[in-house]
């Protein structure tokens, strides 16, 4: 093996991989592993079941990919089968799995709906050795008895708390029973509440579980902000935020389907290269609006969580929460798609001041720093915009057209003149709408959370039980002890009349 080669991949040598794994290793770009594969792999390779337990984005696929990669009997059979709960995810691992793969002659395919049953099942001819599946559409090819001798030795489930979230696990237990006990399971997640738990349990046997947890659940190289904001004003905000970012490529979440396809179509109205993205979408018009975006005709995308795990989408430089998201998780899968590999991000949050305090949660679970910032006003964003825009027309490389169109101008006009007008072009395409106030200041926000600070305080107050105070307890004490007093005094007097009675009766 060539010292160059083995240089650059010397930290995977340690798991004893053959030299053609090490070749698509290299061919990726991988230089080391990342805390998962390098807790993963010896136990995969060792053929232990698995429960591993850490956030998107730090080399899962690769974790589980590479061993099932080196273990290739190359039979005829399929040998793997990896379930995911998205189609895009699906298609995704497929690729990465197909490329860290391709000098050992990994051939794999993927069974998710929105496609020709017809075209997939026809794939099966030319043998993969692993498959790629959803839920439902695999469930559907072993309820119709459409796969043959179909017992991989190895089954994978990735992102298992979304297949929660989802509604799938119901179809996972279904699928088991379709397989022989006799094969290696593997059970990756970002998170592990208790149905998870349950069905690891259940199709488990006897688990190694590995947990990587970063002290900070949240990427260092993301600057972090909130927007406090009138719950009427988000669209306005965005737009805003968007004219005073300028992102390269940005993502907005929204928290219905509906809303992502407003969203998306009032941007485009408004000038600018938005598409949306969501679970109710045809498969075509998913894969057309994930091509625009990552082929930068599109630079926004608007959609629903579905595109926060699984899409690996390089150069986000923004991620947008239009609504706060619902859990910490679902925070820190969303601004997970910005940051990455080495480069800077931004993840903005709009929330309104009911919620607040879900901001506040979410802070303290994270342990992300998470700053104020007041939207910028019409004249602060066009100053900014300015800035931006001589910085960039600096940097930006001069072409032979312009060149050649500069020829047939500058005899015709004046320089200054020509650079006015040409600036006057740009101008009028990115022009500021909208009101020049939007959201909180800073300084209605410290009202607002000391008028907070002071309901919590009341609402504890009523909530704690009543204690008497010492001189209030004394008195009722005293007050009681009279009272005994009194009645035994009573009783005394009582004892005493009868005595002399008796004695004169007698």
């Amino acid at each position: 093996m060539a010292k160059d080669f083995v240089d650059e991949v010397s930290d995977f040598l340690n798991f004893g991989f053959k030299k053609s794994v090490l070749r698509g290793i290299k061919e990726l770009g991988f230089i080391q592993p990342s805390p998962i594969q390098k807790e993963a792999i010896p136990a995969i390779l060792d053929g232990l079941d698995v429960i591993a337990q850490a956030q998107t984005g730090t080399g899962k696929t690769a974790a589980f990919g590479l061993p099932l990669i080196n273990s290739l009997k190359h039979n005829g059979s399929i040998e793997a089968l990896i379930i995911t709960p998205t189609r895009e995810l699906a298609m995704q691992v497929s690729d990465e799995i197909f490329q860290l793969g391709k000098y050992n002659k990994v051939r794999t395919v993927c069974f998710v709906g929105g496609q020709s049953v017809f075209k997939q099942l026809e794939l099966l001819d030319k043998k993969p050795q692993i498959v790629i599946a959803t839920p439902g559409r695999l469930l559907d090819y072993l309820r119709n008895h459409k796969l043959k001798s179909f017992s991989p030795r190895v089954v994978v489930l990735d992102e298992s708390d979304e297949m929660l979230d989802m509604g799938f696990l119901d179809d996972i237990e279904e699928i088991f029973q379709y397989l022989y006990k006799d094969h290696q399971t593997l059970l990756f997640s970002a998170t592990m509440p208790i149905p998870i738990k349950h069905l690891a349990q259940k199709i488990l046997n006897n688990p190694k579980f590995i947990k990587i947890t970063p002290e900070n659940t949240t990427n260092e190289d993301i600057s972090q902000r909130y927007y406090i904001i009138n719950d009427a004003e988000r669209e306005e905000a965005i737009v805003r935020l968007i004219d005073s970012e300028m992102p390269s490529k940005a993502i907005i979440f929204t928290r219905m389907k509906k809303e992502a396809d407003i969203l998306a179509k009032r941007l485009i109205e408004r000038g600018y290269k938005a598409c949306a993205m969501h679970g109710d979408m045809e498969q075509r018009e998913r894969h057309r609006s994930i091509k625009a975006f990552k082929d930068s005709k599109s630079n926004i995308l608007v959609a629903t969580d579905i595109a926060a795990r699984g899409l690996d989408i390089s150069g986000v430089s923004h991620v947008f929460n239009f609504h706060i998201p619902l859990n910490p998780e679902s925070y820190v899968h969303r601004i997970g798609r910005t940051g990455r590999a080495g480069k800077k991000g931004v993840a903005i949050t709009l929330a309104t001041p009911l919620e607040f305090k879900e901001l506040r949660r979410i802070k303290e679970n994270t342990k992300a720093t998470i700053e104020l910032y007041e939207i910028p006003n019409i004249q602060d964003t066009i100053s900014k915009k300015d800035t931006q825009w001589i910085e960039k027309i600096l940097k930006y490389p001069i072409s032979d057209e312009a060149l050649r169109l500069y020829e047939q101008v500058r005899s015709s006009a004046d320089m200054t003149q020509l650079v006015c007008k040409l600036l006057s072009m740009l101008l009028e395409e990115v022009k500021v709408l909208g009101p020049n106030k939007i959201g909180l200041r800073k300084k209605d926000l410290q009202k607002f959370q000391r008028e907070l600070r002071q309901e919590e305080k009341a609402t504890y107050k009523k909530q704690k039980p009543d204690h008497p105070k010492k001189n209030d307890y004394s008195k009722k004490q005293n007050q009681k002890e009279r009272k005994v007093g009194q009645a035994k005094k009573t009783h005394k007097v009582s004892n005493s009349t009868k005595t002399k009675r008796n004695s004169k009766r007698k």
